[in-house]
């Protein structure tokens, strides 16, 4: 990965050029940008670069170092949290269309074949693990303290574990392939939808908007022509369109 980075610095925004590199991970976001935010953009002359990555730590670091000018792959918890704990200064721009978090089928194929021992796996990144967790306490499979910060709970909140469950984790990019060896996995939406999972297939959705996700770029460069011009296309009518149209089922931005 880190080759990958030194040979982004060649890519990044250079006025004289107008081409804008935005990075995403694998799957809807990727294909949001090649088949909605690109045409938009290439309307006003820029030439859109993607970059895809396969964790959610890189795309940030990239971010931060330059290498990119815009990324599109996290929701607003994580990039707080993130920023935080990195010391880096990011905003969030516009939110885009999101596949929810969903319980898929491994082992086992119905919520009624859960049992003492059941294994589940779960995003092991905190703002997500958090997520997965509190799916299965609307599951009433765990229970969660009352005054629990549910943006960033870990199994060790766990105040009961009703069913018995055994919670595997591993990187969100695997939670896919994981469902062979698990009877449950809960898995972000666009890794779902990339391993050709629909997200009608899900069990169980995450209930909460809060993990809409966002187009995120350095707080330095929110003022800069190029990057008003990503959130001006972001909210464009021609990208709505779009985006309603092959996001169908996603959570959607606020106020569209």
């Amino acid at each position: 990965m880190a080759l990958l980075l030194v040979s982004l610095n060649a890519f990044a925004y250079n006025p004289s050029s107008k081409e804008i590199v935005i990075g995403t991970t694998p799957g809807d976001f990727a294909e949001l940008v090649k088949d909605g935010l690109r045409p938009e953009l290439e309307k006003k002359g820029y030439k859109v670069r993607l970059v895809e990555f396969s964790d959610y730590v890189t795309p940030n670091i990239a971010l931060a170092q330059g290498a990119l000018d815009v990324n599109i792959f996290q929701h607003k918890p994580y990039l707080d949290q993130f920023a935080e704990e990195k010391g880096l200064k990011l905003t969030a721009l516009s939110q885009v269309p999101t596949a929810p978090l969903g319980l898929y089928a491994g082992k086992s194929k119905t919520l009624t074949q859960v049992k003492a021992g059941t294994t589940v796996s779960v995003p092991n990144d905190p703002s997500n693990l958090a997520r997965g967790l509190v799916i299965l306490a609307d599951l009433k499979w765990i229970e969660l303290p009352a005054k629990a910060d549910l943006l960033r709970v870990t199994p060790g909140d766990i105040a009961k574990n009703l069913k018995g469950i055994k919670i595997v984790q591993l990187e969100a990019a695997q939670l896919p392939r994981s469902r062979e060896d698990v009877d449950f996995a809960i898995i972000n939406g666009n890794y779902a939808t990339l391993s050709g999972l629909k997200l009608t297939d899900a069990l169980f959705q995450e209930k909460s908007d809060a993990y809409v996700n966002w187009a995120v770029a350095k707080t330095a460069d929110v003022k800069t022509t190029h990057i008003q011009e990503v959130q001006k296309a972001l909210n464009s009518e021609g990208f709505k369109k779009y985006a309603k149209n092959r996001f169908k089922g996603y959570k959607l931005p606020r106020g569209w």
